[in-house]
Formats: structure tokens, C-alpha cells, sequence
């Protein structure tokens, strides 16, 4: 059965990295969980009440997809209280080797996508609500692309998040719906799976724990601001990078 206190909350990118770290903390919480991925979800991998997971095949840059995604959740476990939004593509393409079409797509995925996820949620958030966005650590350090290094694509659709977690706070907040986001910096996941022992290195040694960032690391941030304890927290852009910046 769910804790007296469980939110209904749901993860996008929920199949792996990020994501999957906040579906495991928040069933670990007792809270009840709605995972949604374009990837197919590793049940097998999952520790938890399963009665209390539901996992939907979504596209985040689709709005009949999110709409999707809301609509499950409420049918599983009625009004949602939070949503975390992992969901992302990376684009590693430099400035030379950029096209039209993929700078468009990661725009799309990352930055329009997460607008349509958080309106679609907030629209059933009838008793207030969180709602965490993802920015990056990258947009500090201006990433150029390259071998697993964000591109010009990726921290331009990251560094948008800021402007919109802010906007939405705003707007969200007659509703009683926080918005704030968090900007990881690098992270062991599959968008850092290319770094070479070289680029390993020089990110411990930016950091000032002396290491890469686990999943859970920043998952541990995301479930602190949809708790009631981050209740006078709106509109805030939280760095978790080790020190490190980037």
C-alpha cells in the first residue's frame, strides 16, 4: 500500500539514467509512480511495489503523446501531485557539422517538449503541485560538441530551460504549482558512455568531491524539490555538479 503521504508523480526519461534513479527513490518513498520513456522500461531492473508503477511508451516532443502520459497516471492513481521531466535527447554535432533538421529536433524534444509535458501535467494538478525541470551543467562551460560532449544544439536547448522554469513558475503560480529545475553537471550516463579515461579525468579533476556525478545524485535533488520540505522554492535553477560547474 502507498505511505500516508505518497504523491502521485510522473518521470519522463524513466528508462534509464536520471529517470530510472527517480522512479527507484520515489518507490523506495512510497510514493506511486508513472514512468514514461520512448524506450521500452527494464522491469526487470526495477526494486519496488509494482502495484505502484504504471510505464507509458511516449515521445516528448509529441503533444497527443503527453497528453498520453498525463491521462495514464491519472487512470492509475488519480490527480497527480509532481512531475520530474528527464526526458532528453543529446547532440554531440559542432557548429560545422550542425544541420537545420537536428538543431530543430533537439529543440523540439528538449525544450518544447518539456512545455508540453508540464502544461499537460499542471492542467490536472488541481490541488497544487511540483514540477522539476532538467537543465545542464554544460551551458556554464559553453559546450562545443564533440566525442560525448554537449554541442552548440544540446546547450542551447538546455540553457532555454532556465527561461522557462522561470516563466512557468510565474504562470503556474496562481495554480499553487512549483516549478524549478535542476542543471547536472557531468554525469556517469549513456550521454557521457563516449568519454575516454582522458575526459573522465579532467571532469574529476574540475570537481570538487573529486568524481563524476551518479544518478542518484541527482535524482536525491529532484525528489527533494517536488517534497513539501522545497515548498518555498519556485523558479530555481539548482547546480548539482560537484563544484565543478560544468
Amino acid at each position: 500500500m502507498p505511505a500516508a503521504n505518497a504523491k502521485n508523480v510522473i518521470v519522463t526519461g524513466a528508462a534509464s539514467g536520471i529517470g530510472f534513479a527517480c522512479v527507484q527513490g520515489l518507490l523506495a518513498e512510497g510514493h506511486c509512480v508513472c514512468g514514461a520513456d520512448l524506450q521500452p522500461f527494464p522491469a526487470e531492473r526495477l526494486q519496488g511495489d509494482r502495484a505502484r508503477f504504471v510505464d507509458v511508451r511516449a515521445n516528448m516532443a509529441e503533444e497527443t503523446d503527453c497528453g498520453s502520459v498525463v491521462a495514464r497516471s491519472v487512470e492509475a492513481f488519480g490527480t497527480p501531485h509532481a512531475l520530474i521531466h528527464m526526458a532528453a535527447v543529446h547532440s554531440t554535432l559542432t557548429w560545422r557539422e550542425l544541420t537545420t533538421e537536428h538543431f530543430e529536433h533537439t529543440l523540439a524534444v528538449n525544450v518544447t517538449g518539456a512545455f508540453l509535458i508540464a502544461r499537460a501535467a499542471a492542467q490536472h494538478m488541481t490541488n497544487g503541485g511540483a514540477i522539476v525541470l532538467t537543465s545542464s551543467g554544460s551551458i556554464n562551460v559553453g559546450g562545443v560538441g564533440g566525442r560525448g560532449r554537449g554541442g552548440p544544439a544540446y546547450v542551447a536547448s538546455k540553457a532555454a530551460i532556465i527561461g522557462l522554469t522561470r516563466a512557468l513558475a510565474r504562470s503556474f503560480a496562481p495554480l499553487r504549482i512549483r516549478v524549478n529545475a535542476v542543471s547536472p553537471g557531468s554525469t556517469k550516463t549513456a550521454m557521457t558512455a563516449d568519454y575516454d579515461d582522458e575526459m573522465r579525468r579532467n571532469v574529476e579533476a574540475r570537481s570538487l568531491v573529486g568524481r563524476m556525478g551518479r544518478p542518484e545524485d541527482i535524482s536525491a535533488v529532484a525528489l527533494f524539490l517536488i517534497s513539501d520540505a522545497a515548498g518555498y522554492m519556485t523558479g530555481e535553477i539548482v547546480q548539482v555538479n560537484g563544484g565543478g560547474g560544468g
